[in-house]
């Protein structure tokens, strides 16, 4: 397939796939969305496939979900407009979680937001030194798609990172919470992640495949996917909702630019 916003290439059993809009920092838009479920469905039913890596092309990881995208239509969506948009977004960072192939994350650079809760899902996470983590979207009145966090660091964790809007984690108190696997030196993030993936090619392709499904199914077990259902809807209404600081945030980035409402925002303390 043809993509404009990632890139794809599959060899010695192991893809890679490339978030491909650097000059945005790879932040996710629609179609960033749409074509990267489309490939990871692919890429789940390739049999040639046994593990799949994902990186970033450019300065880094991705800084998340687009914040310009679909800004000017954002205070007209209703309920149903919002439930639609969180629910396609909740399927493309789950899909990492839920794919039958293992997944590994090669982060470098910033991995903020959805991109955070991306690398979440994935069953193994690299990251560069110089990576900062970390969830702003308390500042700006939005919410988190797929409430991994407390699964993957516990609730002290999560919520200190989650209330505050924390984008500053270190890669390696990320490493400490559980977060990280590897924290390496910049520029080593994909041979690492690379490497790991080759390893698990190298497994029984089903023992492989049905090990992480039972660990997911552990997850499960304790209650994982309906959490993770009222998290969602509990976002749902936090879009919908709206409030001043979202106004205040999303008049300033009509008027004086994205940068000038994500200063706004780092400066109320």
């Amino acid at each position: 397939m043809t993509y404009s916003t990632i890139a794809v290439e599959t060899s010695d059993r192991v893809a890679v796939l490339t978030f491909n809009r650097p000059k945005v920092l790879n932040a996710f838009d629609g179609v960033l969305v749409d074509e990267t479920r489309a490939a990871l469905a692919a890429l789940a039913g390739d049999d040639a496939v046994h593990a799949i890596v994902v990186r970033g092309a450019g300065r880094a990881f991705s800084a998340g979900f687009d914040l310009k995208a679909g800004a000017a239509t954002a205070g007209s969506r209703g309920l149903a407009d919002w439930r639609a948009l969180l629910e396609a977004d909740f399927e493309f960072i789950m899909g990492f979680w839920h794919c039958p192939k293992p997944t590994i994350a090669a982060v470098h650079g910033y991995c903020i937001g959805g991109a955070f809760e991306l690398a979440l899902a994935c069953d193994v996470t690299v990251a560069a030194q110089s990576t900062r983590f970390g969830a702003p979207e308390v500042k700006f009145g939005s919410g988190a798609v797929a409430l991994l966090l407390p699964w993957i660091a516990g609730a002290k964790a999560a919520k200190e990172l989650l209330l505050t809007g924390d984008d500053q984690l270190t890669a390696e108190r990320a490493q400490a919470l559980g977060i990280v696997n590897h924290v390496v030196p910049d520029g080593e993030e994909y041979e690492r992640a690379r490497s790991l993936a080759q390893a698990m090619a190298a497994a029984a392709p089903n023992a492989v495949r049905l090990t992480k499904l039972a660990i997911n199914r552990s997850f499960d077990a304790m209650g994982l996917r309906a959490a993770l259902a009222a998290a969602l809807e509990l976002d749902i209404y936090i879009e919908a909702a709206g409030g001043k600081e979202r106004a205040e945030f999303d008049r300033i980035r009509r008027e004086e630019g994205l940068q000038a409402a994500l200063a706004w925002r780092d400066r109320r303390r």
